[in-house]
């Protein structure tokens, strides 16, 4: 009601119209008036965009173009995924099952791996030899269940054309699990101090049950995920065995993501406010102190462990070659048993694989693509069919609906039918 008589209201005194200023007034007012109107409008702009009057494609799916367009995606899909299946298939790789190392093999002498621990994927006709294995111990480590030591040859007939990565295989271990792939901190891993009760108290991702010990002092990382970190050791050298070939290097660096840059930052704790996970206490005996709290930004062995994986059986890249190919020969490899895997049924393996433009190997994608357009050409060829068994002329309009005579003849019954009922409300009325 206010802004009706605003809008209406009648001047508080009225000009001499015979005065020079009477229409100068009168006008300034009714643009006030429009000035007011213009600004309280809600209407968008009057623009194309705005009203929804945008150039637009409506396509009419008739029977030959969907044919035409399904055929095609199957000529397409169908080569694409061949080409992805050659290209996986031609990579070599070799992997090796050692969960069994500590109990089978010998200390005293090199014994034969069993075949079935064993699986080479290499393109050559030559005789590979059979890998040897040996329990040795690593007597620098004071606990005694920390120190056995799994050695391993192995023998490449012909060279591997790289580059070449190193990877652990675990399989039955699910990281999958919810509980266990929520259970940690992102803050923490960005290097915020994020106080206990904080941790306690966040909902969703935290880091139950492992965010204190006894003493009150923060686990760091905390949660289930890094505090089950795989902790198997591997040398950083393929020693050429009895001169057969010269040393072969690898690295740890570089084998994660450049992206982790910004999940991984050095914490800001104080080594005082802080505790090693529960199963690091044999990485750390004494706890943290100014010298040794982990930055996380440069262990990137820790990072390829936290991208926790979708499945029970993984594979997370541990080494990488220094140089592109690995030299025919005889190699040894050592590697520290820590992590165990018996109690949960558990296997772990090592993993050596060349890498193409598409990555390792892989077959999933080209049978996937190849599928879907095998599929695609399927459904093109029953359209075509249902085209040829039952043709119909495409765009008709007798075919509407409304335009057949059987919808015709429905609406003369139904209005007769209303008729009749008229007709008779009317003669039981009277």
């Amino acid at each position: 009601m206010q802004a009706l008589e605003a809008r209406y209201r009648l001047p508080t005194s009225v000009p001499d119209p015979n005065s020079p200023l009477a229409y100068l007034e009168l006008s300034l007012d009714l643009d006030t008036e429009d000035e007011e109107q213009e600004q309280k409008s809600k209407r968008p702009t009057e623009n194309n965009f705005s009203q929804q009057r945008l150039a637009a494609i409506n396509p009419v799916f008739s029977a030959r173009t969907v044919i035409h367009m399904l055929i095609a995606l199957g000529i397409i899909f169908i080569p694409l995924g061949v080409g992805m299946w050659f290209t996986s298939n031609k990579v070599e790789d070799m992997m090796i099952e050692y969960t069994q190392c500590e109990f089978q093999a010998n200390s005293d002498y090199w014994k034969p791996i069993p075949k079935k621990y064993v699986t080479f994927n290499l393109k050559t006709d030559k005789e590979i030899p059979s890998p040897m294995w040996r329990l040795n111990k690593n007597l620098s480590i004071p606990y005694l269940d920390e120190q056995n030591v799994c050695e391993i040859h192995f023998t490449l007939p012909e060279d591997l054309k790289g580059p070449l990565r190193f990877f652990y295989r675990l399989k039955n271990f699910h990281q999958n699990h919810r509980r266990y792939g929520q259970s940690f901190s992102n803050d923490q891993l960005l290097g915020q101090p994020i106080d206990k009760n904080l941790l306690m108290n966040a909902v969703g991702i935290n880091c139950e049950p492992l965010i204190a010990d006894p003493n009150g002092k923060i686990y760091y990382p905390c949660g289930l995920v890094s505090n089950s970190y795989f902790n198997d050791t591997f040398s950083h050298t393929f020693a050429g065995v009895n001169g057969t070939t010269k040393d072969y290097v690898l690295t740890n660096k570089n084998i994660t993501w450049p992206s982790n840059y910004r999940r991984f930052r050095p914490t800001r704790y104080n080594y005082t406010q802080i505790a090693p996970p529960p199963n690091w206490i044999k990485m750390f005996p004494d706890g943290y102190n100014e010298t040794n709290v982990p930055d996380i930004l440069k262990w990137e062995e820790l990072q390829a462990w936290m991208h926790t994986s979708a499945f029970a059986d993984f594979r997370k890249l541990s080494l990488k070659g220094v140089d592109r190919d690995l030299p025919a020969g005889t190699y040894q490899i050592n590697i520290g048993l820590h992590f165990p895997v018996i109690p949960y049924r558990g296997h772990k393996y090592i993993f050596l694989s060349l890498s193409t433009v598409l990555g390792g190997k892989n077959f999933f994608f080209g049978y996937l693509w190849m599928a879907f357009g095998g599929v695609c050409i399927l459904l093109g060829l029953f359209v075509l069919f249902l085209k040829l068994a039952r043709p119909r002329k495409s765009g008709d309009v007798n075919k509407l609906s409304w335009n057949e005579l059987s919808y015709h003849d429905n609406e003369k019954e139904e209005e007769e039918k209303e008729n009749e009922n008229t007709e008779e409300k009317a003669e039981s009325a009277s």
